[in-house]
């Protein structure tokens, strides 16, 4: 034992030596290997996108984007989920075919670049065909009654309409549309008309085969001006009900082309309406930018009953079937990204149950139980969230108003979960109950960016955008700070502690991480390189630090006389925001803005599996406890939970 460092000389003599052992694997293990990790669940939705939500016409099937990926769920088990996984950008807009037997999706790219349509099977879960004539955004989709033709529409730069052949993939025919253009929807009981409305407009489209032509006829609103947001259409075609930014739903006659009521009266919807849906009864469900939803009567539009959710709707999708009152059920989805049902019953009115949630905003962090691996912790904005990891459940919500949550961790005797917050707080809860056990004011003047808690539970050691690393002692009744280290110039990104506690090392945005002796608080050494460093890690054995930052690097150290020992590329793109290595310390993972999560082995330094989901930058990664699973978060809101297949390496 080198008394030094308190590790097995061996480990010490065979990696900072440079003498790398590499276990080759035979040639069927090594064809085994997948080139992307697994994706086991996901908790997320993309709940700003009109009309994200779209329901299978079986009832118990559910589609949704969240980011570059769609999840396919089925109703009522959390963790029944599987992922379509084939755009290079966040996806925009769903639909899916009359049958269930196909789902379109649409995704917005970069400026000057054709933005990707894809028919999946959803029976397969495969690519059927990728089509691609819009520029920069596809912004709605809509399946002919017959499931043969798709209408699409392109964005504000593409401003374009386009029917495709769905059997073959290729595009019928295409029009410039007048105005801005927002919405499109086939009929539903033929195929020879679509309807589009956006600012000013809404017009009737009369879709002719023979000559691939397709003839606006616009339908006639008097004196009414609108900015359409929504359409849907009743199930006999007798009428659409526009949506509107001015917060009315008109009521417009298809076959005649002609306006004929708008509701609700004298009561029109704060923020606008951003979905609508018909009930089989002929209910109008109207879901509007201010939370509301409302019930009206068909024919009069009168409003019959309201409720409000806790943010503006986005998407409103009818379940099928009516209930033996006369009421009948639906699905919401919300600008927050919670998605909840609501049931109307003429006697009850309108109630609401919430059945999913997730993040909303960028997510921070994310924490395991020292030795647990069945739940985790992950914070954002306003609050702190407990998972459950095999059902992807949230078990408990700590909420702390108009303040953004920057670091979570478990203190290692699971005591207590710590926090940092934007208003420079430390704030530490019961893990069970949520309940406030102590909050140390003043803890870092602009803000806790990073903290670990000792084993023993009587310290903890935070980081803060100044740049000081501060340790404090955490008793019963008190919480007093020992000691304030300040020698970084930047914002302290990552802290990471040895397993008796003597040191820590701290990673900054001035280019330095330096390792203390937290006997005397003092620096033992620093380890600098031209970058901003945003993750550290030690070794399981103690032997090495590992750090990734904004120069794209993946660095090992010496822990002992901080040299480098290996420089790696992390990434050929972008920065590196995270990075973790497994309890037994044979693989490393990392994440950046890339958005990818990439799997390395430790000792070999080669990537070995991928894992491609998230649409924005990925801010934390982790494996759990037992390095069977990976849990990854990201500044789009989603939480994905990948299974680590390369846990053997």
């Amino acid at each position: 034992i080198d008394s030094r460092r308190g590790t097995p000389t061996r480990a010490r003599s065979a990696r900072t030596a440079g003498i790398w052992t590499v276990a080759l694997l035979p040639s069927k293990a090594k064809m085994a290997m997948p080139d992307q990790l697994p994706l086991e669940a996901v908790v997320g939705f993309a709940g700003s996108i009109p009309g994200g939500l779209v329901l299978h016409p079986n009832g118990k099937t559910m589609a949704y984007p969240l980011g570059a990926t769609i999840v396919v769920k089925e109703l009522g088990d959390s963790y029944s989920q599987s992922f379509l996984q084939g755009h290079t950008d966040e996806v925009s807009c769903l639909a899916i075919s009359r049958d269930g037997s196909l789902l379109a999706s649409g995704q917005i790219t970069n400026m000057g670049f054709s933005a990707d349509i894809i028919v999946w099977d959803l029976h397969a879960r495969e690519v059927v065909h990728r089509m691609s004539l819009h520029k920069v955004k596809v912004q709605e989709l809509s399946f002919s009654h017959d499931g043969l033709y798709l209408a699409s529409l392109g964005g504000q730069d593409d401003n374009s309409l386009v029917i495709w052949d769905v059997n073959s993939g290729n595009a019928v025919c295409g029009t410039p549309t007048p105005g801005l253009t927002k919405c499109v929807r086939f009929l539903n009981t033929n195929s020879d008309q679509v309807v589009t409305g956006g600012g000013n407009t809404l017009v009737v489209w009369d879709f002719d085969l023979a000559n691939r032509k397709l003839r606006p006829t616009p339908c006639r609103l008097g004196n009414i001006r609108r900015d359409t947001n929504y359409i849907t259409i009743d199930e006999r075609d007798e009428y659409m009900y526009v949506g509107t930014t001015s917060g009315d739903v008109l009521q417009v006659s298809l076959s005649a082309r002609l306006f004929k009521n708008a509701g609700p009266a004298k009561q029109q919807v704060p923020k606008g309406i951003a979905a609508v849906a018909t009930s089989p009864g002929g209910h109008v469900v109207v879901g509007g930018g201010d939370g509301n939803v409302s019930v009206l009567e068909p024919g009069t539009m009168r409003l019959l009953a309201t409720t409000k959710l806790e943010a503006g709707v986005t998407s409103c999708v009818m379940a099928p079937g009516a209930h033996k009152d006369g009421g009948f059920g639906l699905y919401a989805g919300t600008e927050t990204c919670n998605v909840y049902y609501l049931k109307f019953s003429p006697t009850q009115g309108l109630l609401s149950e919430l059945i999913q949630t997730c993040h909303a905003t960028r997510i921070n962090d994310v924490a395991f139980p020292v030795g647990y691996s069945e739940v985790f912790a992950t914070c954002g904005v306003e609050n702190i969230r407990v998972w459950h990891i095999t059902e992807a459940r949230e078990l408990l919500r700590v909420v702390v108003p108009n303040v953004e949550c920057l670091s979570v961790a478990f203190v290692p005797d699971g005591a207590s979960i710590i926090s940092g917050w934007a208003d420079g707080k430390i704030r530490a809860f019961a893990p069970q109950t949520g309940k406030l056990l102590y909050e140390i004011n003043d803890a870092h003047p602009h803000g806790v960016t990073t903290l670990v808690g000792s084993s023993d539970g009587a310290r903890v050691i935070s980081g803060g955008k100044e740049g000081n690393v501060r340790v404090w002692r955490i008793g019963a009744e008190s919480q007093t700070m020992v000691a304030s280290m300040k020698e970084h110039k930047g914002c302290i990104n990552s802290l990471a502690l040895r397993a008796n506690d003597s040191e820590c090392v701290s990673a900054s945005s001035d280019g330095s991480c330096i390792v203390w002796d937290l006997d005397r608080f003092v620096r033992q050494h620093a380890l600098t390189a031209n970058t901003f460093f945003k993750a550290c890690a030690y070794h399981p054995d103690e032997s090495q630090i590992v750090t990734g930052g904004t120069d794209r690097k993946v660095t090992w150290w010496d822990s002992f006389d901080g040299s480098a020992i290996r420089v790696l590329d992390g990434s050929d793109t972008a920065e590196i925001n995270a990075l973790d290595v497994s309890t037994c310390g044979n693989m490393m993972v990392t994440g950046g803005a890339d958005k990818a999560v990439t799997v390395w082995g430790y000792d070999s330094g080669t990537k070995l599996v991928v894992g491609k989901g998230h649409s924005g930058a990925v801010t934390k990664v982790k494996f759990t406890p037992d390095g069977e699973k990976i849990v990854s978060v990201g500044a789009e809101g989603a939480i994905f939970i990948w299974s680590n297949v390369v846990q053997g390496e």
